[in-house]
Parts: structure tokens; C-alpha cells; sequence
């Protein structure tokens, strides 16, 4: 079932009006774990006569609505539907008269403690031990929890917000700081912006200048390292300006998070948020950085208009952020990043996808799932892989970059549908006629609608991925005299190189002689044991599993519990879900640990173990 005509995961009726500004005035109290405050909600309307507003909600606690008007402000009567799992409810908010133009409704309102949206860690839950933390992550829809809302990218508002909090915290925002007092923050977003890209953090933190427009933000246990792993920020910033045009927010600031963020980086306009596991310590896993920096033009200024459409942000961000990677360190590593991606897709659609192909399209039906279940690696990988065949298809980088910067350009500051995308690359290749032959190639429907692996794989430099599967085979076809006689041990990989070695070595059906012995070299050879990098221990952990070793299960599960990253923390949970005598473990440890994850994590991993 549908929800609203333009978003299926939404109930507002945003074809009737918008919300295009808010003034936020929240208290966080650490105590009770809940904000609470008021949202004054600037309306357009769309149409003459507007008798009802449909808002998003998720366990929200309504004190009060009322209007603003000449005479002050005029108390509403509203009611709340019942609560949709992973949904949440809608809140029908009746206007006193038939009202066109412009209005603004003030809400008074309290966040449950469980909000989605929000992750209320204890002083212990923090690398000082000392202050307790607050970070919100609302996309895909999980705004609805902190204020109410129209929970569509299709809709966009500018924002000011005061912040107030303990004092011996400070407070950040997904927005530009304009002052501070001891205890109160306050922000300004100029700059029209989802209701996913609201963000809030509040916790002991200190700052770190790395570039002109560029701080990272850790608690001051990691903000040296932080500062020296992510140094490539600025250059990375430069890049993404050659591709894509002039950076238009301001800031560009760095926040690493606690080990319960659940994604790898989230793009929250002027701060960043980005896991602790991409502090490795060689920057070799930095270029998540790349990615969320492009996110700045492909999802942050044009924006996907429904999350069906997801692709348009994220496939369209790994594009870009593998352009940035070929600028710096060459056009062989940009491929090899895409061949890469295109072996994390294969794992994904083996076993997080494997009973849902349907979800392996490009633009995915949404009607009776939410934006969490469909979330997966097929938007950024498919996604980018289409891209990349279209850029390819039209003669390479030099004649298909400039529509891309036109795209960008077009659209900027909007939410659009792929149909939009496709309308405008149409319009401008068909400029010159010699271009048509090339568009009568392009099988539309299959890209978008077909499942599984992209339906054509680009002609990429597989030079570096050549490396990979010499050493992938060695290891998979060979008992260990043969290996440790081997040459091609002493063909030195690279951090990434590694990692895809492994993912090739994992996605081989079977491994001669996988035993404990022959995993414990590999350990050795390529110094797993002690590395940093998160994602070879993510690998590393997986062979433990594949080879069944239970003697392991207390590195697999310190591992598991070191982060609550989804990217790591799901398949995992998945392969022990399959191993009959490691499941009760499984479920032991994630009921044991469920509480310190957000709910999007704890939800996914509960269906991974089927409970």
C-alpha cells in the first residue's frame, strides 16, 4: 500500500503543501534520553484551501499544536493514527479554516527514549568514560522520531536551531554554528535539505583543523589519529569541484562517531559522520571520505525524490567518488575500485538478497517494504555501474562530464526522479544527431528494472584485480607445501588489494583443505592478525566461519561487538545464523549487546537471525 501519492513510505500530503523552513528549540536530557522543545513548521501551500496536514511521526509524545496568526498564536486539534512497524504513524494536524499561501505550525513535543533516530550512549560508552553522548541518524525515514515531519526527500526546508545541553558537552548540527553559550548552540542551515540530512550530535568533543574549510571532531582520545588519517580531506574537496562544480555549503567538517554508528559515513550537510573502523592507520580506507564528500552535489543538492529512487544518490556518489580516486592515484586504481564494488555486490547478492532478488533492481517497489529492509550495496554498485557504461558508451570522461555537470546544475537544490535523469541526458546528447544510434543501445529496462548483476560489466583495467585472483586461487587450490613454495607470495598487495583478494578467496565454492592450519598461514602471510583495517578483520573473521572454526568464535564475536557497523555486522550475524551449532551463540551474543546498537542495526540483524 502506497502511503502518500508521491512517496510510498510516507504519509504526509506533500502534494498539497511543503514545509520549506523550520525553527527548532530542543533540550536534550540525558537522564530521561529524550529531546524536547518546539518545531515551528513554515508551510506553502500547493493548492487553494488547505483543510488538513499530514505529518510524519514515530512514538512522539504531542503536547501542543497551534497556528501562528496576527492575533497570536491559535491552539489546533490533531489526532495520531496507529503505529506501522518501521513506519511509524500518521499525525493529521486540522487547520481551523480553508488556508492557502503561507502558514507556520508550532509543535510542542518529547522524543520517546527509544526513538530510531537517536542512540543515547552512557559515559562508559565512550572512549573518555567521563561525559554521556547523543547522535542522531534519520535516514532513511527515521526523522519522523526526532520532530514531526514530512519524511520525504521529495520535500526540502531550510533551518535554525538552539540547542541546549549540559554544559560540560557542546553540541553540533548539521548546519553552521553561529554562536555558543556554556550551555546553548546555536545553528543556521541556509541551504534547503531533506529531512534525512537533519542531524544532531551532543558529547565531549574537540576539534582539529585539516584543510580551509575543514575540521574533524572526535573525542580527544582519537582526534590525532583522526586528523593525520583523514588529512586527504582537502584534496579530496578539490577533486570533487573539478567534476562537479563549485562546493556550496560552506563547511566541510568531520565528525568520527562511536563503534555503534551503523553505516560507513553519512553525509549530513557541513559534518560528515563517519565510523571509527576507517581508522586503520595507513589511510587506506580514507576514500570513504571521496564518497561522502561527492554526496555534497549527488544526494545532498540533488536529491533522489523517493527512496525507490535511491540509485540517483548513491550510485550517482560512487561515480563520482571513483572519478575522485582516478584524479589522484590513476585510472587503474579507479577501476579497480569499481571491480571492487562490483565483488561486494556479488557477496551481497548471494547472501543478504538471496531470498529477496527482487530487491537486486535498480528502482525497487517500496509499497510494502520500508527504505531499511531494502537497503543494501545494489543502489551504489549497480548504480555506479550504470554510470559508468553510460560515460563509456558516449566516448569517455571528456564528453560526458560536462552533462553530468549540467545534470548536477539543472537540478540543483530539487528532488528528482530517474525519469528526470534520463529526460535530461536525452535533451542533451541528442544535440548532435550522431548520438541517436547510441541511445537506441541503452536498454532502459534492464538497467533499472532487471535483477541481479548489472547487465553489462565495462571494459575496466583489471590489471590489479589480475594480482588479487593469483593469490585468491593460489590459497583456494593448493594445500599449504605448495603455498609456502609459491612465487606469487613475493607479488607484494596493497591494503585494498588484500581486501579483495579475500573477497575473492570468500566467494570461491570451495577451498581445498580449509583448515585451521592453512588459515592460520594466511593470517600470517598477509599479517592479518594484527592489522587495523577493519575491513581485512571482517574478512578474516568470515573464513573463521567458513571453515567452521569454533575455537575462533571469541575472536568472531570481539570483532562483532568491537562495532555495530551494518556492513560487517549483518553478514556476519547471517553465516553464523547458517552454522547450526554457532547460532545459539549468536543469538545469545546479539541479545546480549542488541541495546547498544541503533534500531535499523538491531532490527536487520534480528531478521539475519530469523528471531
Amino acid at each position: 500500500m502506497r502511503l502518500s501519492p508521491t512517496d510510498p513510505s510516507s504519509y504526509s500530503n506533500a502534494h498539497e503543501l511543503i514545509i520549506h523552513h523550520v525553527d527548532l528549540d530542543w533540550k536534550v536530557n540525558f537522564e530521561k534520553c529524550t529531546i524536547s522543545g518546539k518545531a515551528a513548521l513554515h508551510f506553502k501551500t500547493l493548492k487553494d484551501d488547505v483543510e488538513e496536514i499530514f505529518l510524519d511521526s514515530s512514538e512522539l509524545k504531542i503536547i501542543s499544536i497551534t497556528v501562528k496568526t496576527s492575533a497570536g498564536e491559535i491552539p489546533l486539534s490533531w489526532d495520531i493514527g496507529a503505529h506501522v512497524e518501521n513506519i511509524g504513524s500518521k499525525l493529521t494536524v486540522y487547520l481551523p479554516s480553508k488556508t492557502s499561501g503561507e502558514l507556520v505550525v508550532v509543535v510542542e513535543y518529547e522524543t520517546d527514549p527509544k526513538a530510531s533516530a537517536l542512540q543515547w550512549l552512557t559515559a562508559e560508552q565512550t572512549c573518555g568514560k567521563k561525559h554521556p553522548y547523543l547522535f542522531s541518524q534519520c535516514q532513511a525515514i527515521h526523522a519522523r522520531s526526532v520532530l514531526p515531519c514530512q519524511d520525504s526527500p521529495a520535500v526540502k526546508f531550510t533551518y535554525n536551531a538552539t540547542i541546549h545541553h549540559p554544559s560540560n558537552v557542546i553540541g553540533l548540527m548539521s548546519a553552521v554554528k553561529k554562536a555558543s553559550k556554556p550551555k546553548v548552540s546555536y545553528f543556521e542551515q541556509k541551504i534547503p535539505i531533506p529531512s534525512y540530512l537533519l542531524a544532531i550530535v551532543v558529547g565531549a568533543l574537540v576539534e582539529k583543523t585539516i584543510g580551509p574549510i575543514s575540521s574533524v571532531w572526535a573525542e580527544k582520545e582519537q582526534i590525532e589519529e583522526a586528523a593525520e588519517e583523514f588529512s586527504q580531506t582537502a584534496d579530496f574537496i578539490s577533486k570533487a569541484e573539478e567534476i562537479c562544480g563549485p562546493y556550496v555549503w560552506g563547511r566541510y567538517d568531520l565528525l568520527v562517531m562511536p563503534p555503534s554508528f551503523p553505516f560507513g559515513g553519512m553525509e549530513n550537510p557541513c559534518l560528515t559522520f563517519v565510523t571509527p573502523t576507517l581508522l586503520a592507520g595507513d589511510k587506506s580506507l580514507a576514500t570513504v571520505v571521496a564518497h561522502e564528500i561527492a554526496h555534497s552535489w549527488t544526494g545532498n543538492l540533488v536529491t533522489n525524490r523517493n527512496f525507490e529512487h535511491f540509485w540517483l544518490n548513491e550510485g550517482f556518489t560512487v561515480f563520482v567518488e571513483q572519478k575522485i580516486v582516478g584524479r589522484l592515484f590513476g585510472s587503474a586504481v579507479r577501476d579497480f575500485h569499481a571491480l571492487h564494488g562490483l565483488s561486494e555486490l556479488t557477496d551481497c547478492i548471494k547472501t543478504q538478497l538471496s531470498a529477496t532478488p527482487e530487491l537486486t533492481k535498480l528502482v525497487v517497489d517500496l509499497s510494502e517494504c520500508s527504505p531499511d529492509d531494502a537497503f543494501s550495496t545494489v543502489p551504489y554498485i549497480k548504480g555506479s555501474t550504470f554510470l559508468r557504461y553510460l560515460e563509456d558508451l558516449f566516448d569517455g570522461p571528456a564528453k560526458f562530464e560536462p552533462f553530468f555537470r549540467s545534470y548536477l546544475n539543472k537540478f540543483k537544490y530539487q528532488s528528482v526522479l530517474t525519469s528526470d535523469f534520463r529526460t535530461a541526458l536525452y535533451e542533451w546528447f541528442r544535440a548532435d544527431p550522431a548520438n541517436e544510434v547510441l541511445l537506441e543501445r541503452i536498454d532502459w529496462d534492464q538497467w533499472l528494472f532487471g535483477q541481479g548483476l548489472p547487465p553489462v560489466i565495462p571494459n575496466y583495467d583489471r590489471s590489479l584485480l589480475d594480482a588479487c585472483k593469483k593469490h585468491a586461487t593460489l590459497w583456494a587450490d593448493n594445500e599449504l607445501d605448495s603455498i609456502k613454495s609459491s612465487s606469487i607470495l613475493t607479488e607484494k598487495l596493497t591494503s585494498i588489494q588484500t581486501i579483495e583478494f579475500l573477497a575473492q578467496l570468500l566467494d570461491k565454492k570451495k577451498i581445498k583443505d580449509l583448515t585451521s592450519e592453512k588459515i592460520e598461514l594466511l593470517g600470517q602471510t598477509y599479517d592479518l592478525h594484527a592489522t587495523r583495517n577493519s575491513e581485512l578483520r571482517f574478512r578474516f573473521v568470515r573464513l573463521y566461519i567458513r571453515a567452521r572454526m569454533m575455537d575462533k568464535m571469541d575472536e568472531i564475536l570481539s570483532f562483532l561487538n568491537s562495532n555495530f557497523r551494518m556492513k560487517f555486522v549483518r553478514p556476519i550475524y547471517k553465516e553464523l545464523a547458517g552454522w547450526q551449532e554457532a547460532k545459539p551463540i549468536a543469538v545469545a551474543n546479539y541479545n546480549k549487546v542488541k541495546d547498544q546498537m541503533m534500531s535499523m542495526c538491531a532490527y536487520g540483524v534480528s531478521k539475519d537471525l530469523d528471531i
